[in-house]
């Protein structure tokens, strides 16, 4: 069987339609213009890439966009003290700054400072802590992605098994607290898991999300299961060029799979997605409203 590809770019474009509508509802009843800061700290060009489509997708739907950029040198205390300022600004509802970040900064520190209100990316502990108990607040992007791609094919995501290959507490942690509440059977492997394969094997859904590129290979999925890849790797060509590849052997797996995510293509566009819900989200938190109606 060849797998069904799962959109991820199409999917998306629903989806900020659907914020860009509700953030010009807001902005109308209650002249509120949500706003994201965006910190970048560096000259990575892969950080420049990303933070360029962050900044696009937020003009794109209606939202205001503020980049800030700091040169590799800045100190810890610099961005520290960015990060206070777009925190006591209340024009800003979203504060991301792109990981990851030159050695003498703390990244965890960072994290820290971050006003857990206005904390789109998801990571602050506060936040952590409000999804492990299954309290409202904002949800990390790129697990949110996840579970509304898995969706799009199941519909409800209850009673199937899902295995999470990855424990990160950026995608992989989150990712299996957001299963367990849509009453998904969960399993995390990562590197220490004897017989990852037979592990893997068993799930109705697998989520890859270890950084490694082509890791999960055909022999690792069973039959009709749907795959969500979250790699993202740039791995040299015979040529002497690049090209981008996720942690899936793409080509091996959709001869298995029922269906797949593609890289680039799947997760990375619903990702940037849901930060802009987030966003919104986090605009009408700071204002007392109710959250907004918005689908993919």
């Amino acid at each position: 069987m060849t797998a069904h590809i799962i959109d991820g770019k199409e999917i998306a474009a629903g989806l900020s339609q659907s914020v860009a509508a509700a953030v010009k509802r807001v902005t109308m009843a209650h002249g509120i213009e949500p706003g994201l800061a965006v910190v970048l700290v560096g000259d990575n060009p892969a950080s420049e890439i990303y933070v360029r489509s962050k900044t696009a997708k937020t003009a794109a739907v209606n939202m205001r966009s503020l980049f800030y950029k700091l040169p590799a040198t800045a100190s810890e205390a610099e961005l520290l003290d960015l990060i206070e300022r777009l925190n006591q600004d209340p024009s800003v509802h979203g504060i991301l700054v792109q990981l990851p970040l030159p050695p003498q900064i703390d990244q965890r520190k960072v994290i820290e400072a971050i006003a857990p209100l206005k904390d789109v990316d998801g990571f602050h502990p506060l936040t952590a802590g409000l999804l492990s108990t299954g309290l409202p607040g904002i949800v990390p992007c790129t697990p949110l992605a996840c579970i509304m791609l898995a969706k799009k094919v199941h519909g409800s995501l209850a009673g199937l098994e899902a295995v999470v290959i990855g424990r990160s507490n950026i995608v992989g942690k989150p990712l299996a607290q957001l299963l367990l509440m849509e009453n998904a059977t969960v399993t995390i492997a990562h590197s220490k898991t004897q017989d990852l394969p037979d592990v893997s094997r068993r799930g109705d859904i697998v989520f890859a999300a270890v950084g490694q590129p082509e890791m999960v290979r055909g022999d690792w999925v069973k039959q009709g299961a749907t795959v969500i890849d979250v790699g993202i790797n740039r791995v040299q060509t015979g040529d002497g060029k690049s090209r981008i590849v996720g942690d899936v052997a793409y080509d091996e797996v959709a001869e298995v799979a029922g269906a797949i995510t593609p890289v680039p293509g799947g997760v990375g566009p619903m990702t940037i997605a849901c930060l802009m819900l987030n966003t919104l989200k986090a605009a009408c938190a700071q204002n007392e409203l109710p959250a907004p109606e918005v689908t993919a």
